[in-house]
């Protein structure tokens, strides 16, 4: 599988971050093809579901998050486009997009200008079913507490201190999803 090939090639050494990164990526992928197998309505495309979930965080490499043993430059808020940029040099747009839409609930041009947020000025809010049930599932999860499933409550307190714009969303996918 060439996910796994990617994984490797980012990702070489078997140390705590390889592990962190594979644990959460795992457990989105999970929650991901649970609600794509809820929900056969929404015509999901389940291989790729499953391949961008586990791509979603290539970036955090690249990132300074020492927590996660992330001893990169950029800030962690960066490591969606940063991954997308991995995954379109590797010729894969389509999970780039996966990449790059799910930091937060997504990000639209506005929030970036207004919050001055250090990424490339566009549109970063997930469009594809896909996009939108990956970025929803991340929600769920942490990697500084692989163990745990975040309940829907914790996620809005966590989500509301950065504004209503990606808690509208989150709230959304919620309805649509059955969460």
């Amino acid at each position: 599988m060439f996910v796994l090939d990617l994984i490797d090639k980012y990702y070489p050494e078997d140390n705590k971050l390889k592990r962190i990164f594979l644990s959460h990526a795992c457990s989105v992928e999970k929650k991901a093809l649970q609600i794509a197998a809820t929900h056969p309505e929404l015509n999901v495309d389940e291989k790729f579901l499953s391949e961008a979930a586990l791509l979603h965080d290539i970036g955090i490499f690249l990132t300074h998050a020492p927590d996660i043993f992330c001893f990169g430059k950029e800030p962690y808020l960066c490591h969606g486009y940063l991954g997308a940029e991995l995954m379109r040099e590797e010729g894969f747009p389509r999970h780039a997009l996966v990449c790059e839409r799910h930091t937060g609930a997504g990000l639209s041009l506005k929030e970036i200008i207004e919050r001055r947020l250090p990424v490339p000025h566009r549109e970063m809010v997930p469009q594809s079913m896909e996009e939108q049930i990956i970025c929803f599932a991340d929600k769920f999860f942490s990697k500084t507490h692989l163990d745990e499933e975040k309940n829907v409550k914790k996620i809005r307190e966590d989500m509301e201190k950065y504004g209503k714009e990606g808690l509208e969303r989150f709230t959304e996918w919620g309805k649509l999803f059955g969460e």
